[in-house]
């Protein structure tokens, strides 16, 4: 089976935030930051009101509402900060591996992947995990990696879903 698909610089964005929202590690990172600082915020308003001699209602009043402000809107700027970073990092270099026309060939035993640089092969055991979202099928080949399908792209969705799927699942029973 035959796929013939194009990544632009927007679906290496997508997938950097699909991964971040799905991941233990950045969830509890987001999680932290997001609470913790807050309370910092409270104890800098209460030792600057030990410290000044001040009423501490005075000093907690707006640091509360800062603190409330960060705990609503933090993520978005959280998220937006990894867009501009992915954004700045694709503008670094030379990407044609990356972006551009890609067809990967579905075979019994894996895939091949290539685009105008190159080919890579891949057999099914080499897939950690499948997931998908909307837009995309991603093809974890490791922990922080995957193979990104856009579903714009394919006429027989799925055909290719379930096909990866029986054969990612046979290579783990296996």
């Amino acid at each position: 089976m035959k796929i013939e698909y194009n990544l632009a610089a927007e679906d290496y964005i997508h997938f950097n935030l699909f991964h971040l929202k799905h991941s233990k590690t950045s969830l509890k990172s987001l999680y932290l930051q997001r609470y913790l600082s807050p309370l910092f915020f409270i104890l800098v308003s209460i030792v600057f009101a030990i410290m000044g001699d001040l009423h501490l209602l005075s000093t907690l009043t707006p640091f509360l509402v800062l603190s409330i402000l960060w705990v609503i809107f933090y993520p978005k700027l959280f998220y937006r900060h990894v867009r501009k970073n992915v954004q700045k990092m694709f503008k670094e270099g030379k990407n044609d591996a990356l972006l551009g026309e890609h067809t990967m060939i579905l075979m019994d035993e894996g895939f091949v992947e290539s685009n105008s640089t190159g080919e890579s092969k891949a057999k099914w055991s080499g897939i950690q995990e499948v997931k998908e979202d909307e837009a995309y099928l991603y093809l974890y080949n490791s922990a922080v990696s995957a193979y990104i399908i856009p579903k714009r792209d394919l006429s027989n969705q799925l055909e290719i879903k379930n096909y990866i799927h029986s054969n990612v699942k046979e290579e783990a029973e296996s």
